[in-house]
């Protein structure tokens, strides 16, 4: 499918973060009206539900969690989703693998779709997709 992207489902308009909101951002929820784009959240692939306790990376950031090193935490530290996280991870993959997206355009600041390095970054799923050699890009 040649020139479709996968979003996040959250910047597309869909309650689907850890608090049951999203984070739509206009341009995003006209491509999917449009066609132009699959949303996909890795969190609820993963197996989580919305809404959801907040997650942290803790230990490193999501290349650290795939290798093991580290691991993703419920932010009051009272349970471990490091396998749903991986799981969705690995099902993006797959997803993004059916599709061969243009971009893939995943929400900063989560520890699953954020890009950039800092202090919970890249989360799993953005460091699986790099790591599969896709083209991802950070929306805050």
């Amino acid at each position: 499918m040649a020139g479709i992207n996968l979003v996040s489902a959250c910047l597309c308009g869909i309650p689907c973060r850890y608090d049951g909101r999203s984070k739509p951002v206009e341009r995003f929820v006209e491509m999917l009206r449009c066609g132009s784009c699959v949303p996909f959240c890795p969190e609820r692939l993963g197996g989580l539900t919305t809404p959801r306790e907040p997650a942290v990376l803790s230990g490193g950031d999501g290349f650290s969690v795939l290798e093991g090193t580290a691991k993703v935490i419920l932010s009051d530290a009272d349970g471990d989703v490091t396998a749903e996280f991986i799981r969705g991870a690995e099902l993006s993959v797959l997803y993004a693998s059916s599709f061969n997206p243009e971009s893939i355009y995943l929400k900063e600041k989560s520890p699953s779709c954020g890009v950039r390095c800092g202090v919970n970054m890249p989360g799993v799923t953005a460091a699986a997709l790099i790591r599969s050699g896709f083209r991802v890009e950070a929306v805050d």
